[in-house]
């Protein structure tokens, strides 16, 4: 016998949010989680195909062309429900194209950059037998694909989606990227679990983190009415050539200048000057200046 649950039904119906009389129909329609997992995925086959023998050009192209085909319809398609919430159903419809288009042109440049990014953890782990090790089985891999997907999306309006794949790829991972982070080239993220990225971080190239790292806001201001100022920088800037060890955090709108070396567990919350080595203590945080490379 089955749980009768109609008499719940009609008060939960109309706890949805209705305008003018009429059901307001974008209210409820919202990108669905299952439907953005597998653009993920299909974008992940895309710009890095595999499973299948390639014994021609021929048939590269035609896997190319089946993972092209779903993931651009997957986006397509959920981009056009997440913009229903904000416009109309053809501007909706104008816009996910656009974005689609976009994102299509740029996958030869995408992959490039995350080419560049595989490099990086297979000169900087010796553990990875090769690049495709990186590729196919590296969490920290994986994140910066996502995010490098989701950020470009970002910059191209959609809404919802950039962080649905965020928190997806956190779970699957353990790390966690805001899509507005902005990163450079030859990123790595060695081990991963527990590493959080701020939205309004920015990190230069060659960078290499590890897992447990927060690159985090101290505080969050208000204006005088008492609301949250979101459209300001809250996260630190990370230049280039620079790695943070285990479990530090790197906290606030400042700069860890090029070529530093943050150890584990350490806390920052000041400017780090270039090519310094910075150490936790029992008591403080030191920094000792490191020697300035020589000019070639």
């Amino acid at each position: 016998m089955k749980f009768d649950y109609s008499p719940f039904l009609d008060d939960y119906v109309s706890s949805f949010d209705r305008t003018k009389g009429s059901f307001e129909e974008k209210n409820l329609l919202l990108p669905n989680i299952e439907d953005i997992r597998k653009m993920m995925n299909e974008f992940l086959s895309l710009l890095f195909p595999g499973g299948e023998e390639f014994s021609s050009p021929g048939m590269l192209r035609g896997v190319i062309s089946r993972h092209m085909e779903a993931a651009s319809d997957l986006l397509y398609q959920c981009s056009k429900v997440a913009w229903r919430t904000e416009v109309e159903r053809k501007e909706a419809s104008e816009r996910s194209r656009a974005a689609t288009t976009a994102l299509l042109k740029a996958l030869p440049e995408l992959r490039a950059k995350l080419k560049k990014d595989a490099m990086a953890g297979f000169m900087g782990d010796p553990a990875a037998k090769s690049v495709s090790d990186i590729i196919l089985s590296y969490p920290g891999f994986k994140a910066v694909a996502i995010h490098r997907i989701g950020h470009f999306l970002l910059k191209q309006g959609v809404p919802y989606i950039p962080r649905m794949l965020n928190e997806i790829v956190h779970s699957d991972t353990g790390i966690d990227i805001h899509p507005g982070a902005e990163i450079g080239d030859s990123f790595f993220i060695d081990h991963g679990t527990g590493v959080v990225i701020g939205e309004t971080t920015v990190i230069k190239d060659n960078v290499k983190i590890y897992q447990g790292v927060t690159l985090g806001a101290l505080s969050f201001p208000k204006d005088a009415c008492g609301m949250l100022l979101r459209d300001i920088k809250r996260h630190p800037t990370i230049e280039s050539n620079v790695t943070i060890y285990a479990n530090a955090s790197v906290l606030g709108p400042i700069t860890v200048g090029e070529g530093s070396i943050i150890g584990s567990n350490a806390w920052v919350k000041e400017d780090i000057p270039p090519y310094s080595r910075v150490l936790p203590s029992s008591i403080e945080t030191k920094i000792i200046q490191r020697k300035l490379p020589k000019e070639k």
